[in-house]
């Protein structure tokens, strides 16, 4: 049996990849490499180029890999973008995660866990966010993001298609073997912007927000390291497919970015 992985050469699918086939597991990566790059699937994984929003391809890749869960990364990330072109995020984010998950369902996968994000509750003032804080996405790409995990409840009750949807927000560093990280052309990652400013790249770091409640009235923000982002993936594949039960929180021990 092998494992999907849609965006897998994308900055936190590949280091998802890496962090699967590290572990023996079979792996094959469906991306169509607008934002990717196939230097950065592992060489141990199979990497299909292709479209999640062609069902034949879909079909075959499930049927010929005997794909039994899917880790699905795919999809457009920028918030400002997503305003400025909401049909094309809810085409993309959303439109393809239902042909995703149709072919799921079509070809017997069991198991489906989703890239989501933390912009699905928006900015309710109620810091630190819960998982059960009041949904309220505030942009099309929240939305986009929040009517896939919508989707993915309402299936899973009529089929039998398992999922996890892992809300996360601001991922950073890069995989710690040095095989893979942030090369994204134009991202908008703090870590990313202020390592090309510091290198001449960008002539300066533009930071937001002027009303927020701390000295500079800047806001502040958490991360995630992606190496500690692609172990959390693999755990909830481990617990949907009942490999391990776990009791209470999932700790993951932060990491510190050294400057």
């Amino acid at each position: 049996m092998s494992v999907l992985v849609t965006g897998g050469a994308g900055y936190i699918g590949s280091q998802t990849v890496l962090e699967l086939t590290d572990a023996g597991e079979t792996v094959v990566v469906l991306d169509d490499l607008s934002t990717g790059f196939e230097a950065a699937v592992s060489p141990s994984a199979k990497l299909v180029i292709g479209d999640i929003g062609n069902p034949a391809l879909l079909a075959n890749v499930i049927t010929e890999h005997k794909i039994d869960a899917i880790i699905h990364f795919a999809g457009s990330v920028v918030v400002p973008e997503s305003v400025a072109n909401p049909l094309g995020y809810y085409h993309n984010n959303t439109c393809k995660t239902r042909m995703l998950i149709e072919s799921a369902v079509q070809g017997r996968v069991p198991h489906f866990i989703f890239s989501s994000t933390a912009a699905v509750y928006g900015a309710g003032g109620l810091e630190p966010v819960k998982e059960n804080s009041p949904l309220r996405p505030q942009s099309p790409y929240g939305r986009s993001k929040l009517m896939s995990e919508w989707m993915l409840e309402d299936i899973s009750k009529a089929h039998a298609l398992k999922y996890t949807a892992l809300r996360y927000f601001n991922v950073a560093g890069a995989d710690p073997q040095g095989r893979t990280g942030q090369a994204t052309k134009g991202a908008t990652h703090l870590i990313k912007v202020a390592s090309e400013a510091a290198l001449g790249k960008r002539k300066f770091v533009e930071v937001f927000g002027t009303d927020y409640p701390t000295a500079d009235g800047t806001c502040i923000r958490d991360y995630i390291h992606v190496k500690d982002l692609a172990v959390a993936h693999k755990l909830a594949l481990t617990r949907l497919r009942g490999w391990a039960k776990f009791d209470g929180e999932l700790r993951l021990q932060p990491r510190i970015f050294a400057p």
